[in-house]
């Protein structure tokens, strides 16, 4: 076993451009090997792995490339047993629904823990593959019950660096020094009511066989303040190695505006001049950090390197190229509507259920069935931005101001916190190819994007509108 503090890279040696996770694993496997392949580093999407692996064997495996990586899982037997559960030769049924796991909760079943430790694997795997550049994996704050295992697994396939934000995760860098001397960690959950409970990981519990070495991935704090940064340095359960410092105007969940907000924040935008990131506050922490949002051109590429970054995160732009896993019709509606002039990107104040701004692009490109997301029947089978709260009997219970009204308001939730919410376990996964098939059609798809797309003329008119990563890459370093 290794000391917790030996990384496989420095952070010194990361690359300038680092390419954003993004989705439900719109930034997959795919995407991220290719950035790495091309010498920067490429990052999966850490979100809802478990959901997307069952879905992928669910239909079939093309390619074989989930049974590749869970041949190489260190653990055969776990391995065999996901393979016998959901793995259906020639795929499902397409009018079919997928057969799902159990929503996650505070206490995961020993099937529930194993199933994110082969998911992360596998992911991180197929995009090590090939290449010896460095790895990520993002992860959300917010989404806090399947973290513990998911990094776990994540450092089984060697994972490089491990990016969070979507909150304040003080408590990872401590979880990844003890994962990496595989000894017993605990997280403190978010339970309204309580600040009492803990969530719990025996590592060394799940091992079939020899002890594979960790080594202890680099820790990103994703960020969007020198405020929030100098709160992480000084509270952290362990090394910060670095900081994507992101502003309001990347896609995905922002950070909530500093001063008061619109009624419902599509009249304009929310955020002022308090929500723009103190570079020169930060660059004086001495910390590696990359500047994140907006940063699509060569342009912002120079600018980051100016004002002391190591240099960009990049997301809108890979998201709509070839290797990404956004469905390609959805990737051709985003880009033509870009060079017509006719993108609308939202920053709703109410979509995500984790009471975050989230970025929503309204492309018109709906499927037929369900219709608009805003009309959609309310349904929570996922449960991965469920709240926790302690019931009156005292144990726990989860809620999502997404599902059902009523069952939501027999939680104990308010009707007001209800007005607006979007189901983005549901609507992301449909836009990957991945969605639930309901009676009534297919589940809707949800596009997340950045605001500033002004990449996409000068991009399709040097290369077309079917671009690669490598293409990216290029296009930025000119």
């Amino acid at each position: 076993m290794t000391k917790a503090r030996d990384l496989l890279y420095q952070v010194s040696e990361f690359p300038p451009i680092i390419q954003g996770g993004m989705g439900v694993a719109v930034s997959n496997w795919r995407l991220a090997r290719a950035v790495s392949s091309a010498g920067q580093m490429g990052v999966v999407s850490g979100t809802a792995l478990d959901s997307v692996l069952i879905r992928r064997l669910q239909l079939g495996d093309p390619g074989g490339d989930m049974r590749r990586a869970l041949a190489a899982f260190p653990f055969p037997a776990m391995a065999q047993r996901l393979l016998d559960t959901y793995y259906v030769e020639g795929g499902k049924a397409p009018d079919a629904p997928y057969r799902q796991t159990p929503m996650p909760t505070a206490h995961l079943s020993d099937a529930q823990v194993k199933l994110l430790v082969a998911a992360n694997f596998c992911e991180v795997f197929l995009a090590k593959e090939g290449h010896g550049a460095p790895v990520g994996i993002n992860y959300l704050e917010k989404v806090q019950l399947p973290t513990l295992p998911s990094l776990l697994g994540a450092m089984l396939a060697g994972v490089d660096a491990v990016l969070m934000g979507g909150g304040i995760p003080l408590s990872i860098p401590g979880i990844l020094d003890r994962l990496a001397r595989w000894e017993p960690v605990e997280k403190r959950l978010e339970v309204v009511g309580s600040d009492a409970h803990v969530q719990q990981l025996k590592p060394l519990d799940l091992v079939e066989g020899d002890v594979p070495a960790l080594a202890r991935p680099a820790f990103l704090a994703i960020v969007s303040s020198d405020v929030v940064a100098k709160a992480m340095l000084r509270r952290a359960s362990g090394v910060v190695d670095g900081f994507i410092v992101e502003d309001h105007t990347a896609g995905g969940h922002n950070a909530p505006p500093r001063r008061a907000p619109g009624s419902d924040g599509q009249n304009g935008s929310p955020y002022g001049p308090k929500d723009i990131p103190n570079l020169t506050n930060i660059a004086a922490l001495d910390k590696p950090f990359w500047l994140a949002g907006g940063c699509n051109t060569p342009h912002s590429l120079q600018g980051a390197l100016d004002a002391k970054a190591r240099g960009v995160q990049v997301g809108s732009a890979f998201a709509c190229c070839r290797e990404s896993a956004l469905m390609p019709h959805l990737k051709e509606a985003l880009l033509r509507e870009t060079l017509s002039g006719d993108i609308r990107v939202i920053t709703d104040l109410r979509a995500s259920p984790t009471g975050y701004p989230f970025k929503l692009a309204d492309l018109g490109v709906a499927p037929a069935g369900p219709g608009p997301l805003t009309e959609r029947r309310r349904i929570c089978d996922l449960g991965y931005l469920r709240t926790v709260y302690v019931r009156e009997d005292g144990g726990l219970g989860y809620r999502c101001p997404a599902e059902p009204i009523e069952a939501f308001l027999a939680k104990g939730g308010l009707r007001e916190e209800t007005e607006g919410r979007l189901c983005l376990c549901n609507g992301l996964l449909s836009a990957i190819g991945l969605g639930q098939m309901r009676p009534e059609g297919p589940e809707p798809p949800m596009v997340t994007t950045g605001e500033q797309m002004d990449f996409v003329a000068d991009l399709v008119a040097r290369v077309g509108l079917d671009y690669t990563a490598r293409d990216v890459i290029r296009f930025l370093q000119v």
